[in-house]
């Protein structure tokens, strides 16, 4: 494979349909953990909590603090009293948004929504298919929109309506940032105590906010992936994320992204300070599609979940680790029945 154009369909792979996570351990940091070393080719297969064994003094942890918002709306249509589904994509103004609509062929210019959740209406201001311009009508309600009738976006391969677990288990402990549609899920495991663990072990602990979308998971339609366009999200690396990154850089210590979406931000702002490799001081949006072959400029290591075959974040990871490599560890986490997907298990790779 080595020299040859890789196409969507090597990077497809079966994954037994009871290996799809439904529901989160019943403690966070109760997740398996497969470690994967790259220079030596090695398997090995712990918790989560053993991932502490993995740091040194010195070494930087990097967190995407963005907060899932509830982005999935049920409501109905005024006239017909249809059921209407919507997903919210962007807040384009003040109680104005770009939605999904399921079914969208319902929902044309004018057409009303009624929400029996919460004092709310809403209004079709402009259609553009499968993607809609929608106006909501709070009556005075000073309640967040998406607080006040929203339902936790669980993705569609988890099977079963949101429940209120979701609302802490589907959002990582450090979430600060609201403007995600989806969670930045390898964060998931981690615990305030374990994270309190790591920081004792002397690792510098910084976070970079990326508002993970719909788009992230959006199909590659193209069998020559190189075609494949990746929507834009929108990202902040602050001042202090790099002073703490250059800081790791020039003692010569690891840095640790914590998910494809770390991975992405810190891609984004890769740069050179004072002839140290590092990151820069960065906002705005990043349309970055990483995959093989891809030179790595800010990241040593990967802590990431199991990902859905022929997606983005698995070319991303391909890309990290080999892809031979990577589908061979796979291939022992299905043999060994580890969790898959958003409340699946970990891997962690050096």
């Amino acid at each position: 494979m080595l020299g040859e154009k890789l196409k969507l369909s090597d990077f497809d792979y079966r994954l037994p349909k009871a290996l799809i996570a439904q529901y989160p351990c019943a403690k966070r940091e109760d997740s398996r953990l497969l470690v994967l070393e790259r220079d030596k080719a090695k398997i090995a297969h712990k918790s989560f909590t053993d991932i502490i064994d993995y740091f040194s003094p010195g070494d930087c942890l990097v967190l995407n603090n963005t907060k899932v918002i509830y982005a999935r709306i049920i409501g109905r249509r005024e006239k017909t009293k249809g059921k209407q589904e919507i997903f919210l994509l962007e807040n384009l103004s003040k109680n104005t948004y770009r939605v999904l609509a399921k079914p969208a062929k319902k929902l044309t210019v004018g057409t009303k929504l009624l929400f029996d959740r919460g004092d709310t209406q809403a209004e079709v201001l402009i259609d553009q298919g499968m993607s809609k311009i929608v106006k909501f009508n709070r009556n005075g309600n000073k309640r967040c929109l998406w607080q006040d009738i929203g339902l936790v976006p669980l993705p569609p391969y988890i099977k079963r309506e949101a429940e209120d677990l979701d609302k802490q288990r589907y959002q990582t402990v450090y979430a600060t940032e609201e403007g995600a549609t989806a969670a930045p899920t390898a964060g998931l495991h981690f615990t305030k105590e374990l994270l309190q663990a790591v920081r004792d072990k002397g690792v510098n602990i910084a976070c970079l906010t990326l508002h993970v979308s719909y788009g992230t998971f959006a199909p590659v339609r193209f069998e020559d992936i190189t075609k494949h366009k990746m929507h834009k999200e929108y990202f902040i690396l602050p001042q202090e994320t790099k002073r703490v990154i250059t800081q790791t850089r020039a003692e010569g210590k690891k840095v640790f992204a914590v998910g494809t979406t770390s991975v992405r931000v810190l891609e984004t702002c890769a740069g050179r300070v004072e002839k140290t490799l590092s990151v820069q001081e960065k906002r705005g949006w990043t349309d970055l599609f990483v995959y093989p072959p891809y030179r790595f400029r800010a990241v040593d290591c990967l802590l990431t979940n199991f990902h859905f075959p022929k997606s983005t974040l698995l070319m991303l990871v391909s890309a990290f680790v080999g892809k031979e490599l990577l589908f061979e560890a796979y291939q022992k986490a299905i043999e060994k029945k580890y969790r898959f997907f958003s409340y699946g298990d970990a891997m962690l790779i050096l």
